[in-house]
């Protein structure tokens, strides 16, 4: 016996799915842009210039941003190293380079070093920072990048697969 039941419920399914996948998607309204590729320049660490910011630079006037001096003291003392905060520019946004240190990235599994580009990326996105993660070798291990065009920032983090369960080659 045909149930005529099963082609009203088709043709609702279908015309669902149809303007479901006309509606604008939250990566289609507010895109991220993709992060810098910018080399990273180890030589700023001992001569800041032009603007550039360093875990040694102190201000004398007020804070510094980004202010990622807190979580270098209080958590990250052993695995950040170093950060090197560029002002933005016309062609890009602010941003800052972590530089890590490689023995304990390493001991750190996939969810760990999430959890630490997460709340790292948190803190430089208040600051309107993007944020990349590098060992002192410049591999790019991380990046923690955002649209700060939008009323609410859409961020985006991505991994360095390579990196992802120790590996170091």
């Amino acid at each position: 016996m045909f149930n005529y039941k099963l082609p009203s419920l088709l043709a609702i399914t279908f015309s669902s799915i149809i303007l479901l996948s006309n509606l604008p998607s939250l990566a289609q309204t507010a895109s991220v842009p993709k992060p810098s590729d910018a080399p990273l320049n180890l030589e700023l660490l001992n001569n800041p210039k032009d603007g550039v910011i360093t875990a040694n630079t102190i201000k004398l006037t007020g804070l510094t941003t980004p202010s990622l001096w807190l979580a270098k003291e209080i958590s990250e003392n052993k695995l950040l190293d170093n950060w090197i905060a560029y002002p933005a520019t016309q062609a890009e946004f602010s941003r800052v380079d972590l530089i890590v240190n490689q023995q304990i990235w390493s001991l750190l599994d996939y969810l760990e070093r999430y959890e630490f580009v997460n709340r790292l990326g948190s803190t430089a996105r208040k600051d309107n920072y993007n944020m990349r993660v590098f060992n002192y070798q410049g591999d790019l291990l991380a990046t923690y990048t955002c649209n700060f065009q939008s009323s609410l920032p859409a961020c985006n983090i991505q991994m360095n697969i390579q990196y992802k369960l120790g590996s170091t080659r």
